[in-house]
């Protein structure tokens, strides 16, 4: 155990010993606000609530989080210290869930510092501080779901490049599942139990849900299910690393 602490410490303090943590948060930050407050009409809408703020988490994740999950594992195969790490006394699982601990531990620290636009929606009204909390709840968990997604594709290649870009098409898929276009697709040829699955799989159709304040067990599950799915095929895939 002391080892997988070991190893989750170094993990994250290596987002800040380069420059990759001060960008993604700066671009983090910069993107969410200006979309909350230009494209979301924050102050336009004059309503007390943070709607427009997490109406676009779904889709800087899909951006944004890949980059940071692409070098959780390829970067070790490209270095060769994979073969160092898997030498240690620390099992696969312990290693996955370290590395991935340590990147959701980076998403949540970024996220919190969005409180200003908290505060700012106390200070001009009176929010119901209870679905925002849930919100923020919601949009944890479904980084950490963008996260296992890319953390799992992050395996499978030494280059960051082609980690990203699967992971952004994995998660991709999974961000557009319930919207109208794909399942009015889908509906041309399936019978209705697989467009309600379809559906049933949309990480903004689940967040949305959570956003306003029904922290229903049903998303919450959704989300930490699609978590423990790909972290345990990214044990796999490590597994078979250390096979060879």
């Amino acid at each position: 155990m002391s080892t997988a602490l070991t190893l989750f410490r170094r993990e994250f303090v290596s987002y800040f010993v380069t420059p990759v943590a001060y960008v993604f948060i700066v671009i983090f930050l910069a993107l969410l606000g200006a979309m909350t407050f230009f494209l979301g009409g924050f102050f336009g809408r004059g309503q007390a609530d943070l709607a427009p703020f997490f109406a676009f988490h779904a889709w800087l994740y899909l951006l944004l989080v890949p980059a940071v999950s692409m070098r959780l594992w390829s970067d070790e195969r490209k270095t060769g210290t994979i073969e160092l790490l898997l030498t240690l006394p620390v099992s696969p699982t312990q290693a996955v869930l370290a590395k991935f601990f340590a990147a959701w531990t980076f998403a949540a620290i970024a996220l919190a510092l969005t409180f200003p636009i908290w505060l700012s929606v106390n200070y001009l009204g009176n929010p119901d501080n209870g679905v925002i909390v849930a919100g923020y709840v919601g949009s944890l968990v479904m980084a950490g779901a963008f996260l296992a997604i890319g953390s799992c594709f992050s395996t499978v290649s030494k280059n960051q490049v082609i980690a990203f870009v699967l992971s952004v098409i994995v998660s991709l898929a999974f961000t557009v599942a319930g919207t109208p276009l794909v399942l009015e697709f889908v509906s041309g040829w399936a019978p209705r139990a697989m467009i309600d699955v379809v559906a049933g799989l949309s990480f903004i159709a689940n967040f949305d849900a959570i956003s306003k304040g029904v922290l229903d067990l049903v998303n919450l599950v959704y989300f930490l299910s699609v978590m423990a799915l790909f972290l345990f095929l990214n044990v796999v895939f490590v597994n078979t690393l250390k096979a060879r």
